[in-house]
């Protein structure tokens, strides 16, 4: 068995989890390297990364760099004698730093590789409506997400599933590759493949631009959008009401699928329910954000907000 220096690379929760995984199964720890500190919010406070704050509560050598190709940063990361490395949603790293361990620094990755490679891999694959999708360990190469496969796990997508869920699901079952992988590279016994020539689907980063609802689209298509979005950074539209205009953010629907003659984006509404009008149904609105305001349950929205009988969704 070897004596594995394991140096870590992470930011967001999603990559704690791993770590945590990790340290509860007494794997040896020499570094933590994470996003440096940066102020958010309101009030511009300082703001660590979960990683980070993990890392404290475990007494973990912590290391910040705003440059990862700065040359006393990479000193410091090659006095830790770390022979391999994890990268859990960190970042692209530079060929002198993923080089650096004997036995190599893999990734996790969100996604059945080679398919949704790219940085929002789980958000993707619903808004495509995928049924299943996955995790996969690879070793790093020069390309973003290309490396050779030592692992990978399936999971079903079910179909009132939102990213929220899903994410906790892959967080799981990611730790869990994750520590296999860990241990075939301990035993030596890692068999790598090459990433197959599939038509590739691609999980580009989201921007409010790419979150926008086209309510002429189809349901399935807005349906699995606004599902693929929630809870963050959750899909949004501009709402036309009594000639004045706002936008709002949609999280948690259902769907009708019925025939009616209204024309796509018509907003109707009950005391008790807010539906939009799309191409063979409706899209039934469950939770909603109106900008300035907090997110809240259509009822509760119904109360106090009226919706002109021109209202509509654009």
């Amino acid at each position: 068995m070897r004596d594995l220096r394991i140096v870590f690379m992470g930011t967001p929760d999603f990559a704690v989890s791993i770590l945590k995984h990790l340290v509860e199964n007494k794997q040896h720890i020499v570094g933590v390297i994470t996003v440096a500190d940066k102020p958010a919010g309101r009030g511009r406070k300082i703001h660590e990364s979960a990683v980070k704050k993990y890392a404290k509560s475990q007494n973990l050598p912590i290391f910040q760099p705003k440059n990862l190709k700065n040359k006393d940063f990479q000193k410091k990361l090659k006095s830790l004698n770390a022979n391999l490395q994890i990268v859990v949603a960190f970042r692209m790293l530079p060929k002198n730093i993923w080089q650096i361990p004997k036995y190599g620094t893999f990734n996790l990755h969100a996604s059945l590789l080679p398919q949704y490679r790219g940085a929002a891999p789980i958000h993707w694959a619903i808004i495509n409506g995928e049924t299943k999708t996955g995790v996969t360990t690879f070793f790093i190469d020069e390309k973003i997400d290309t490396g050779e496969i030592i692992l990978q796990k399936e999971i079903n997508i079910l179909d009132t599933e939102t990213v929220g869920l899903l994410h906790d699901k892959l967080m799981l079952l990611g730790a869990n590759l994750v520590l296999e992988t860990v241990t075939l590279i301990e035993k030596g016994t890692v068999a790598t493949k090459k990433q197959s020539k599939l038509e590739e689907k691609a999980a580009p980063k989201l921007y409010p631009e790419n979150c926008k609802i086209d309510w002429s689209d189809t349901i399935n298509n807005i349906y699995n959008k606004i599902r693929g979005l929630n809870p963050f950074p959750a899909a949004w539209t501009n709402i036309y009401n009594n000639d004045g205009e706002i936008s709002a953010k949609i999280y948690d629907i259902q769907k009708e699928i019925v025939h009616h003659h209204f024309t796509a984006g018509k907003i109707l509404t009950s005391k008790k329910e807010l539906k939009v009008a799309v191409a063979n149904g409706y899209i039934i609105i469950d939770k909603i954000k109106l900008s300035g305001k907090k997110i809240m349950d259509a009822k509760s929205l119904l109360n106090g907000y009226s919706f002109h009988k021109n209202a509509k969704m654009l």
